[in-house]
């Protein structure tokens, strides 16, 4: 999110195993007062507790990382963080892999050699809810993407009022428990909700779900 009413940048936290690009990122950000560098981490296990201890308002990332893989570390902080978005630097070929991050959660894309002048307006273009490519990969990635997401959009008409809310519950980042509590229910009826949510839209799994509700959310 942008700086609070109160002036506070917003928080980010940046996972990159190379100690002199995480260096150029904190002399990046420092010359722009609405961003603040919140945490640093290496690896995937310590950009999730830092993602859980730092409080960040986002994640940049990169796809290659000390012990694994960026792409299973996005799928991993969706399940403890999600409604944090996150941002790929990564120096591999956008046009190879800014797809793959997309649709493993990520909420956009930008490669090492653009950094210079691309991360900053990156970032505020994710923080305020839009996805962030370059023209180049724009135009067709968000067809390809779009594409099952307008599918899903047609069958929307199938879901209860009550699917329809947990469905905008799940668009706004809201944990099963926290729309369980939010609602008056039990975890295992908003579990169900959730199952006829897929079923009805034919979404695979929990991912697709929250993918599809964010974009859904995102354009209410």
């Amino acid at each position: 999110m942008p700086p609070d009413e109160r002036g506070a940048p917003a928080r980010i936290l940046v996972v990159e195993d190379h100690p002199i690009v995480r260096l150029g990122i904190r002399q990046m950000l420092a010359e722009e007062p609405s961003l603040a560098i919140c945490g640093e981490a290496d690896s995937p296990d310590t950009a999730l507790e830092a993602a859980r201890t730092s409080n960040p308002d986002l994640a940049v990332i990169d796809l290659t990382l000390r012990d694994g893989s960026g792409l299973e570390l996005i799928r991993s902080l969706h399940t403890v963080k999600p409604r944090l978005p996150i941002l790929v630097l990564s120096i591999h070929d956008e046009a190879l892999f800014a797809e793959r991050a997309i649709r493993a959660g990520a909420r956009g894309y930008v490669m090492k050699q653009a950094a210079i002048t691309g991360l900053v307006q990156a970032i505020q273009q994710v923080l305020s809810g839009r996805m962030y490519v370059s023209e180049r990969i724009s135009q067709g990635l968000l067809e390809r993407l779009g594409s099952d997401a307008a599918a899903a959009t047609g069958r929307l008409g199938n879901l209860t009022d009550r699917e329809l809310e947990v469905l905008e519950l799940v668009g706004q980042g809201f944990t099963t428990a926290a729309i369980a509590e939010r609602l008056g229910v039990s975890v295992k009826t908003i579990e169900t909700y959730r199952s006829n949510i897929k079923t009805k839209l034919e979404l695979k799994d929990a991912s697709d779900l929250i993918r599809f509700a964010t974009m859904w959310t995102l354009n209410l």
